[in-house]
């Protein structure tokens, strides 16, 4: 359903301290094509050559019809003051993005009526299909309900909004986002900011780390769709993250997943642009049929087939499969070393260059970045065997993770790696670092920098070798740790561990 020029969902009426806007006439309900218009008058972004542009405009309003001109004319003009013509003004403080890949400019008569909230009921698009410009109902509005769209392109916390507000539009943006107590907007604010930092972390290392860490990646999307959901309905940044978890899912042959995942942001981008967009008929056809992805093929590890979706499941289960949670260890259960968020491989580690937010709830900043400081989620301990030791001007060690990997480990202690014993360093002993992090040095690859002694231990294995089953570690206090609630962070524990006391 769409407004039509006959029965239109909406009028233009007189907004207090707002000038003209658009208000509901009836009922809109979720997803609806409130409007779908064409510009009257059409400009690029970055015009090389003033003139030619003020030359384009003037053109462009003088075919108008005087209706048309008078309601362009009318229009809220921020940069009256500045010397240019009234035509660029208005055009300058009202235009909206054009075409696919917005590098132009265009008014439209309605649309550019529009006001702004934070906590927008409604969503802007152009759709290249049909040529024109659409709004569409992000949740029900309601009759006599203002319709307001997001003038900016990201969705920032509260004091860079107003900042932005100001500096482009002039204004002061008092919604009900911006307005929300003092509590309250920290927390939306603390969302914001983990999302936007969840992004750089899904996107920085490319197609590299969907392959070479993709269950990380995929926990990164997990939690960011997981705050999208609190923060509000049908944010417009839910069908781009679950279309990055499809992707994780080609990359490494998980189609029963892709499918899902490309299905949900399909519906998605409905809601936001309607189902004759570009990219909700692109994402469908993607949904019959992940392989035809041009990253599928280049990894088998999961790989699925475009059916094999567990049946059977609630949606709590499903939702665990889909994004391959562990499962929750029961009380009094040990810990399985083959739990990849509790005993990571170097590579799932996180880094000391970022903040992490699949690893810590807080930030971490200055000294604290090197030295691990701050809230993890939840307990881990990163397991190797020591292949190879040197102490030149400190103890390093070469160490094998439980994916087979080489990792340098230096040790920067006050001892420099002399608190271990000559005993406990030996080939094929096992090292346990509680809260490791991956190290740039620079002087070496990649490796971790070891800083806290009562972080570390090393202890052998019984004659049986290195086993996946905790039950063979003579180590008291290692025994001790594998009965630790692992996922549930009260405060850093440490060793010497004394057992029974966790």
């Amino acid at each position: 359903m769409s407004s039509s020029a006959s029965d239109p969902m909406y009028a233009i009426q007189q907004i207090p301290g707002k000038g003209k806007g658009l208000v509901a006439t009836r009922k809109i309900p979720m997803g609806t094509r409130i409007l779908s218009e064409k510009p009257i008058i059409r400009f690029p972004e970055a015009a090389p050559d003033s003139q030619k542009l003020e030359a384009s405009i003037r053109r462009q309003v003088d075919v108008l019809t005087p209706a048309q001109r008078q309601s362009f004319l009318s229009m809220h003009n921020l940069y009256a003051d500045d010397g240019g013509s009234q035509e660029l003004g208005i055009i300058r403080t009202n235009a909206l993005p054009f075409g696919d890949n917005e590098l132009e400019g265009a008014i439209f008569l309605d649309a550019c009526r529009i006001n702004h909230a934070c906590d927008n009921n409604a969503q802007k698009s152009w759709n290249e299909n049909i040529k024109r410009h659409t709004i569409h109902a992000l949740r029900d509005i309601e009759k006599d309900e203002e319709i307001t769209i997001y003038y900016i392109a990201v969705v920032n916390n509260r004091e860079a909004r107003q900042e932005a507000f100001r500096r482009k539009f002039a204004f002061t943006c008092s919604c009900r986002l911006c307005s929300l107590p003092p509590d309250q907007s920290q927390e939306s604010d603390r969302r914001l900011d983990e999302i936007l930092k969840l992004d750089g972390l899904i996107g920085r290392d490319g197609l590299m780390g969907i392959l070479s860490t993709p269950l990380r990646i995929l926990r990164y999307v997990d939690q960011q769709i997981c705050l999208y959901n609190k923060q509000g309905p049908n944010d417009v940044g839910l069908p781009r993250a679950y279309l990055d978890a499809a992707q994780i899912a080609i990359a490494n042959g998980d189609l029963a997943r892709a499918r899902i995942f490309t299905e949900r942001a399909a519906t998605g981008w409905t809601i936001l642009e309607g189902g004759d967009s570009s990219k909700v008929l692109q994402t469908r056809a993607l949904s019959q049929d992940p392989s035809k992805h041009h990253f599928y093929g280049m990894s088998t590890k999961w790989k699925t087939a475009v059916d094999d979706i567990p049946g059977s499941l609630d949606s709590t289960q499903l939702e665990d499969w889909l994004w391959r949670r562990e499962k929750p260890k029961q009380p009094g259960q040990p810990a399985d070393l083959r739990n990849r968020t509790t005993f990571p491989a170097f590579t799932d580690l996180p880094s000391e260059r970022d903040v992490d937010a699949e690893f810590y709830s807080s930030a971490i900043t200055g000294n604290a970045r090197s030295t691990g400081h701050g809230q993890p989620r939840w307990h881990w301990l990163f397991l190797a065997e020591i292949v190879d030791f040197a102490t030149l001007v400190r103890l390093q060690m070469d160490v094998k993770d439980v994916d087979g990997a080489t990792v340098p480990l230096f040790f920067y202690t006050d001892g420099r790696g002399s608190e271990l014993a000559p005993s406990q360093v030996r080939k094929g002993y096992t090292i346990a670092i509680l809260y490791a992090q991956h190290h740039a040095f620079m002087f070496s690859e990649p490796g971790i920098r070891h800083e806290e002694p009562t972080k570390l231990k090393s202890t052998g294995w019984n004659k049986n070798g290195h086993k996946a089953d905790c039950k063979l570690l003579k180590d008291a206090d290692l025994k001790g740790l594998f009965s630790l609630d692992w996922d549930n962070f009260e405060r850093r524990v440490e060793f010497p561990l004394v057992t029974g006391t966790v």
